[in-house]
């Protein structure tokens, strides 16, 4: 077959071979988790590349007007970055697009110094940039191809050498830096970026078959075995998407720049995206918000990542949303995944527990002039964790608050039957119309079987079975919250605040909440709920109790000694509530959790 020269290409051309380089991260994303260990081996560098190019895949509109396609390709990377080489990739596309002309077409000559001009853009969004990495790659193939730019007037040849330039660059790594020497393996981000170029070769080489790509149909690999990682130096990879006029990376950097390390800032003045690994996210989201609009946020545990990358302990996954108000230090024992639901004090918004801490939320409560809202997770963080897990389990359950009070259970559902059908793996969502502490229950028993080696469709059964034999009452000071929030109708509040009424609310099996009981005093309603809880658990074994307080440890202590005088057991945990609780209720409550054995 003869080979025709490709002298010159136009933006459908350019966005066919990008998919094409797409779809090569596709198959690669378990070879890529797998040799992950920089700048920390959480695992999940193929994840995250994956994510980005799904964004490509899914926002990009190809065009035969150059600078439209690649804009538009910029903007979509940019838009699904994740993690450290998902940005600096976007960036290096950034650069690229900002750099090329106006023009129809493009000779394998522009293209070679629109790309080179694209590096400097990429090296100047890292803090810190390290040779051995993606970013010294990207710049070796670049320069490279550069070079060849007055030599070669055919993209196919000059993509051929350019590759073989890639692939020696890459395999430099390894002995570039320590860690990657020490662990034999190359740098995944520079792996992931050289089997982009293989896939945009493959366009070229084979006679430009436009690539249509299902991203509905995309599998994601179980991970092979992890190399053991290296200790973390801080505990959140924070990132964030901020819009505004005028964004200045310097202003950014001067900013979060003593946050923490592997600082990396990409965008355009008009929309930046930052990576950090921070100890303190919910303070850096503070700082930041006074530059431009926070439009997207992530935090991942890293440590929690880790974990489960090098020292997996089952092979189910367990899921559950931070209303669960479970202690960190049990999520960490059972290696539970949490997915925030947001706060948001108007256009403000913040993770729940994760940039947004309990503490904080008391002092905003009382400062802010308007009252916060609650919204569930967005589908597509339910889809980027399942896919996530997807690659290191066999399963996954998922437990969430009440369908009854939060749209959290559905979105949950949606994404997971989405990445079932990717993945082939098994993913099980269910609704235990529960909050709380008495969420926080159900996820631990649930934690506890996986541990016991049950099964993973008898544990689903047995989770419903669980929630309906745990009995939740919570105490409220007043129920100027519970009208605020929507939850009480404004006639009933005022008459309840005219007579003192303390309600306390019942989240009943059908998983809404209803008035349990209406005394005048705080103390008659702490007695209230006593006297309910000895009646319930009456001659029967209890599987444990928790209590979820706001800001209200008097209470919670109390409730303690009763219980514990009661049942002569210690409490699964006490735990500040969620500040999304709160929002609903306000300060001062407390719930009191029971499961029955």
């Amino acid at each position: 077959m003869e080979i025709i020269k490709i002298t010159e290409i136009n933006g459908i051309q350019l966005y066919n071979s990008f998919i094409s380089g797409a779809q090569r991260i596709f198959e690669n994303q378990k070879h890529l988790n797998k040799i992950n260990v920089f700048p920390v081996a959480d695992a999940d560098t193929g994840t995250n590349l994956a994510s980005t190019m799904r964004s490509i895949v899914n926002a990009a509109e190809p065009q035969h007007n150059l600078k439209l396609t690649a804009v538009a390709l910029a903007d979509a990377a940019l838009i699904g970055a994740r993690g450290n080489s998902g940005i600096i990739f976007a960036q290096f596309l950034y650069g690229f697009s900002n750099e090329i002309k106006d023009e129809e077409t493009l000779t394998p000559a522009a293209f070679a110094m629109y790309m080179k001009n694209a590096v400097r853009y990429a090296y100047e969004a890292i803090a810190n940039p390290k040779e051995g990495t993606m970013i010294s790659v990207i710049k070796d193939w670049a320069e490279y191809i550069y070079l060849l730019k007055d030599s070669l007037d055919d993209f196919l040849k000059l993509l051929m050498d350019g590759l073989k330039k890639a692939m020696e660059s890459l395999s430099l790594t390894t002995s570039q830096m320590a860690v990657l020497a020490k662990n034999n393996v190359v740098d995944a981000g520079a792996k992931g970026f050289v089997v982009f170029l293989e896939g945009m070769f493959d366009y070229f080489k084979g006679g430009e078959v436009a690539v249509n790509i299902d991203t509905s149909k995309i599998e994601i690999a179980e991970s092979m075995e992890t190399i053991d990682h290296e200790e973390l130096t801080y505990r959140f990879c924070t990132e964030a998407l901020i819009t505004g006029q005028n964004l200045s990376r310097e202003k950014l950097a001067g900013i979060i720049g003593d946050f923490g390390d592997s600082m990396v800032i990409a965008g355009s003045p008009a929309k930046m995206r930052i990576h950090i690994h921070t100890d303190e996210p919910w303070k850096l989201f503070e700082d930041i918000s006074t530059v431009g609009t926070i439009a997207y946020k992530k935090v991942d545990d890293m440590v929690l990542q880790n974990d489960v990358a090098s020292n997996r302990k089952h092979d189910i996954a367990l899921v559950t949303d931070s209303t669960c108000d479970i202690p960190i230090e049990l999520l960490k024992k059972h290696q539970i995944q949490v997915v925030p639901l947001t706060v948001h004090f108007g256009e403000d918004f913040y993770l729940d527990r994760i940039t947004m801490q309990p503490e904080q939320f008391f002092k905003k409560l009382q400062t802010s002039s308007v009252y916060p809202s609650t919204a569930q997770p967005a589908f597509p963080e339910f889809v980027n964790r399942y896919n996530y897990l997807s690659s290191h389990y066999k399963s996954i359950i998922s437990a969430h608050i009440s369908a009854g009070m939060s749209g959290t259970w559905q979105n949950s559902l949606n994404a997971a039957r989405k990445m079932a059908e990717e993945t082939g793996k098994q993913i099980s969502v269910v609704d235990t119309k529960r909050i709380t502490s008495a969420l926080g229950l159900v996820v631990l028993r649930a934690a506890e079987a996986i541990e016991a080696g049950m099964g993973h469709d008898e544990i689903v059964a047995k989770i419903s079975k669980w929630s309906e034999e745990t009995r939740i009452l919570v105490t409220s000071r007043t129920m100027k919250y519970m009208v605020k929030s929507g939850r009480v109708s404004y006639s009933k509040g005022l008459m309840g605040k005219l007579l003192g009424i303390k309600p306390i609310v019942e989240v009943k099996n059908h998983g809404k909440t209803e008035v349990f009981g209406k005394p005048f005093s705080e103390k008659a309603s702490m007695k209230m709920v006593m006297k309910e809880m000895t009646r319930f658990v009456g001659e029967n074994k209890i599987w444990g109790y928790a209590i979820s307080h706001a800001d209200n440890e008097a209470n919670a202590s109390w409730y303690a000694e009763q219980m514990e005088a009661l049942t002569g057991k210690k409490p699964v945990f006490i735990q500040q509530a969620s500040p999304v609780l709160v929002t609903n209720t306000g300060p001062g409550v407390v719930a009191l959790s029971v499961m029955l054995e």
